[in-house]
């Protein structure tokens, strides 16, 4: 599943989602409706990426990093 930003000719913004990239293109093809307007000249807007949460490295022991499980020694 991927949920795309779209944009309707009148300026109305909604997130709609598909199986995948072909299932869009077959929708767009049919018309996917605006929920406000309900029209169908619609547009991938631009989109940022969902980026997740990262955890931070635990700190290294007081013997230092030996052992090559430090990340910051890649």
């Amino acid at each position: 599943m991927i949920v795309y930003a779209l944009h309707c000719a009148c300026g109305h913004d909604f997130d709609q989602w598909f199986d995948n990239m072909a299932d869009y293109d077959a929708k767009k093809a049919v018309g996917i409706p605006c929920p406000s307007c309900g029209g169908t000249e619609v547009a991938k807007a631009i989109m940022a990426p969902r980026v997740g949460k990262s955890q931070p490295a635990p700190a290294c022991g007081p013997g230092g990093c030996g052992g090559g499980g430090c990340p910051m020694m890649m």
